[in-house]
């Protein structure tokens, strides 16, 4: 996996979102404090099996506090039974995920173990060499929404196929 570095103004984005969503509150299902590593770590390369996204809504940032050509974009994915989520990074994509329904456990470049996620837990995902995959243990749907600034080539691939 290539690390790829690029500031955005994005980070104060995201940042303002994890503060709206509960500047006191503990993020469960975060990696053990003993686990967490300084530097990150290769993780398995894994397809997308059941996946759908939905595009529920998107903002073009465009002009605001000289962003450019970005949107703030809300999906939701359902995860089928056993599916899992790909390998993906998020060294120039802030996102915050939160779990609507199920259970979900990440595989993550800074965590030396597997991270558990349920119901009504959420988690920040951004910067240098922030890489990870999730999988539905279980053989009922997950369901998260995930919030997001992408630019138009990112918004884009999600319009051809649901399936990724």
């Amino acid at each position: 996996m290539s690390i790829q570095i690029s500031a955005r103004p994005a980070v104060g984005i995201v940042a303002a979102a994890v503060l709206m969503l509960g500047a006191g509150q503990a993020l469960a299902g975060s990696c053990p404090p003993e686990k967490v590593l300084k530097n990150p770590r290769s993780i398995e390369s894994k397809d997308s099996v059941g996946v759908t996204r939905e595009t529920l809504s998107t903002v073009n940032l465009k002009g605001w506090r000289s962003v450019g050509d970005l949107f703030l974009r809300t999906r939701r994915l359902t995860i089928a039974g056993h599916g899992v989520v790909p390998t993906h990074t998020h060294d120039d994509r802030p996102s915050i995920v939160f779990v609507v329904k199920g259970e979900l456990i990440e595989h993550s470049t800074f965590c030396a173990v597997p991270i558990r996620h349920k119901a009504g837990d959420w988690t920040p995902e951004f910067g240098e060499g922030h890489g990870h995959w999730w999988e539905n243990p279980n053989s009922t749907e997950a369901i998260v929404t995930s919030s997001d600034v992408v630019d138009q080539e990112t918004i884009d691939l999600d319009k051809p196929r649901m399936d990724m």
